[in-house]
């Protein structure tokens, strides 16, 4: 018996060492990226802004892409002049789960991140949504919430509860709302609450809350309509 217990341990140890024994969620590479990841492309993205006068490492999107879904990092480029010897391992190209971009392109290119996994869960309810409209044409429209905006019937959705997906800045459920032609996005107001709550002054002026949501996180409010503080309450600004 002693042997046998003995030569269980030999082999779970190299296993708990490379965390082969835990949950996708818990390895490193599935986490918010580490700092010094960000900052490893930040200074190659601004090593290759320097060495192609101006030009920036980024896949070409469509000029009406959302904004913050618009810039994202290409890392072939970077690899190839030798400005990162890998791509991170909590990027998408690696196995993560963040889409790496650049926030402010023009005039102070900024690494952030995306979190996938909010698209992942948008496509499930894009399916569920295409397979509504061949059959009832009109999308399951629930509550008006502000100008073309609109939260989702989920009922007839055939769903259990209204669908969310997780803040990366409060990391509480956000819901999944709709405009009027069928797109969807992330309802980002309680974040937005908390924003206006705990910096009054900042959110006044602001015109565009998701700037202060991008101010201090290396996260990016991808999948979100722009908004504006009325009064103390958060507004959503549906125009281009």
């Amino acid at each position: 018996m002693k042997k046998i217990i003995r030569l269980l341990t030999i082999c779970l140890i190299p296993l708990l060492l490379t965390g082969c024994l835990y949950p996708d969620k818990e390895l490193a590479k599935n986490k918010i990226p580490p700092k010094v990841q960000l900052e490893n492309v930040q200074n190659a993205v601004n090593a290759y802004r320097e060495e192609t006068k101006g030009l920036l490492p980024i896949k070409t999107k469509p000029a009406d892409t959302p904004i913050y879904e618009q810039h994202l990092i290409d890392f072939q480029p970077l690899k190839e002049r030798g400005l990162i010897d890998q791509i991170p391992g909590s990027a998408f190209e690696n196995g993560g789960f963040y889409q790496y971009a650049i926030l402010d392109p023009d005039e102070n290119p900024t690494v952030k991140v995306i979190d996938l996994r909010m698209a992942e869960k948008l496509r499930t309810v894009q399916a569920r949504l295409q397979t509504y409209r061949q059959i009832h044409t009109y999308p399951p429209f629930g509550k008006p919430i502000s100008g073309t905006l609109y939260e989702l019937d989920y009922k007839k959705l055939k769903l259990k509860q209204m669908p969310t997906v997780e803040s990366p800045y409060s990391h509480k459920k956000l819901p999944i709302i709709m405009d009027i032609d069928g797109n969807l996005y992330v309802d980002y107001r309680i974040d937005f609450y908390e924003l206006i709550k705990e910096k009054p002054e900042k959110s006044k002026d602001a015109t565009d809350l998701r700037e202060l949501l991008t101010a201090h996180s290396p996260v990016l409010p991808a999948y979100s309509v722009r908004a504006i503080d009325v009064d103390g309450e958060p507004e959503y600004k549906t125009d281009k």
